[in-house]
């Protein structure tokens, strides 16, 4: 195993990841501008959102001294070295693919990369990522990572995919690193929706991510 690399500051402090996923790039920053107001510290910018390369320098610019940018749904080699030029603090790929992992360890850009079974998960943890992420969550719920645990004791867990309030005070309760969340805490606030609930939501999911509020 390589030395295994760590987790970006405010990621692991605030233990909240948030997935957007929408339309278009031009939509990220009033959106993000509620939730870093509201104290969310750490955000997953897909590849599936048109324009999130051309717009990322931009972003890790305005947000580089509030929040941790990353990339998400990150499945080449090609697309980790487009979110490393671009400054992303970290990597989130939805599979266990060595290639990708290799090539942001060798960036040394922190990835968290996907998985589900005892095969995926240990392919890339013992590579030396900062976390693995479990997804899609909600086919397991938070007693899976006790079971993960037994052969892998050290592993540091991000569950994504179906991961509301309740589920985010549960994974955390059981051991994960961080949760990543993205439809229950956004709603529709990337289709023009109220910023002032997005606001609501976003100050719910930190609360409870820093263990000081209830699902």
């Amino acid at each position: 195993m390589s030395q295994r690399q760590a987790l970006p500051r405010w990621t692991a402090e605030t233990r909240l990841v948030v997935v957007i996923r929408g339309e278009r790039a031009d939509d990220y920053v009033p959106v993000i501008d509620t939730m870093v107001e509201a104290g969310v510290r750490s955000f997953e910018l897909t590849l599936t959102t048109p324009g999130t390369v051309a717009a990322l320098p931009g972003l890790v610019e305005r947000y580089g001294d509030t929040a941790d940018i990353g990339v998400g749904t990150v499945t080449r080699p090609g697309e980790v070295d487009a979110a490393a030029d671009g400054g992303a603090r970290y990597l989130v790929t939805p599979v266990s693919d060595v290639t990708v992992v290799d090539r942001a360890l060798a960036r040394d850009v922190a990835v968290v990369p996907g998985g589900l079974t005892p095969t995926e998960v240990w392919s890339t943890w013992r590579r030396g990522v900062p976390a693995v992420k479990v997804f899609p969550a909600g086919q397991v719920g938070p007693g899976y990572l006790k079971d993960l645990r037994g052969p892998f004791p050290d592993l540091a867990v991000v569950p994504s995919g179906g991961v509301d309030l309740d589920a985010a005070g549960a994974w955390l309760a059981a051991g994960a690193a961080a949760v990543s969340v993205g439809g229950p805490l956004l709603g529709d606030a990337l289709a023009g929706g109220d910023l002032a609930a997005l606001a609501a939501r976003s100050r719910r999911f930190v609360d409870v991510c820093a263990g000081s509020g209830s699902a």
